[in-house]
């Protein structure tokens, strides 16, 4: 028999208290759950797990060229089911914010997590040219580098993100784990253009890649042109979605920490408020999220706008 967690089962709840702190229950019993947007992860690829149903509608491999989706890190996976997990292996406990969604998984970094610049850019040009074939509304990157030199605003990444972005897409990045000091926001998060999500609750004591961490979450502004950054933050400390290593582990769902996990928390709120409103242009999704975010009297640097509010975000 599989397990669900071996762990405390009070962390069973984490991602269901990672929704009700941006109010994303009601869009739940309302039926809202993300149901036909396409949803792009650049990451470490995708395991079929039960929580995503037959909702994998592509899976690129740029590191071996696999048909089948796969996960030999674990960490795409899990940001796959905060995105659009449904729960089904923990009989509804555990699901993700947009659990209707549909997941297209490019798999740029490797078993440590690590990838070349390469890569990451041929999964940008895959989901450009691939983008209408699979519906892809939504761009989730819970991956970057420190921007020092090379890796600044006039970098060809930062140069490709805005090109995905100019495509019509929303583009969601993650601020990176390298606070808290100022302009420790990493690339392509510095982009004027991406909504870049720095995680709410990061003054928690978590495991991160290893190491006892707290406040880690990047701050702006960006080095090169002050941009106030991120825009946005939502909770990633502790939080529980499925594990791509679970046919090794017996476990179905682990806990992982950083904004890479707040990232797939606002991208999964966009799934939702892409359904009630297709229409919404990327331009138009970024300034709802402005004017629904809640102050958390975080400074600017930390919060941006604020934290996510999925409740103001879809009224």
């Amino acid at each position: 028999m599989r397990r669900i967690y071996d762990q405390s089962m009070c962390l069973q709840a984490q991602m269901l208290h990672a929704i009700a702190t941006v109010h994303g229950e009601g869009a739940h019993k309302k039926k809202i759950t993300g149901k036909g947007i396409g949803v792009a992860i650049l990451d470490t690829g995708i395991t079929p797990h039960p929580d995503f149903d037959n909702r994998i509608l592509g899976f690129c491999d740029f590191l071996k060229n696999r048909s089948i989706p796969y996960d030999d890190n674990g960490h795409g996976t899990h940001v796959a089911g905060i995105i659009g997990g449904s729960g089904a292996a923990s009989e509804g406990k555990i699901v993700g914010m947009a659990p209707g969604c549909n997941l297209i998984s490019l798999k740029v970094l490797d078993r440590k997590g690590n990838g070349s610049l390469s890569n990451v850019l041929s999964g940008l040009n895959w989901i450009i040219k691939n983008k209408d074939r699979y519906g892809i509304r939504i761009v989730n990157i819970s991956v970057g580098a420190l921007a020092k030199k090379g890796m600044g605003e006039d970098s060809i990444l930062v140069r490709s993100v805005e090109e995905v972005w100019d495509q019509g897409l929303v583009v969601v990045v993650a601020a990176g784990n390298l606070g808290p000091g100022q302009s420790t926001i990493t690339t392509p998060g510095i982009s004027r253009k991406v909504i870049t999500v720095g995680c709410s609750d990061d003054a928690k004591m978590v495991e991160v890649f290893g190491t006892k961490m707290v406040h880690y979450s990047g701050r702006g502004p960006t080095r090169d042109c002050c941009i106030v950054k991120p825009e946005i933050v939502a909770p990633g400390s502790n939080i529980i979605s499925c594990n791509g290593l679970y046919q090794k582990t017996h476990n179905y769902y682990a806990v992982k920490s950083g904004t890479s996990m707040s990232t797939p928390i606002v991208s999964g709120a966009i799934a939702l408020l892409l359904e009630k409103q297709p229409w919404l242009t990327n331009a138009e999704v970024k300034l709802k999220l402005r004017e629904s975010c809640d102050d958390l009297g975080f400074a600017k640097c930390h919060q941006g706008w604020g934290q996510l509010n999925v409740k103001k975000l879809l009224s």
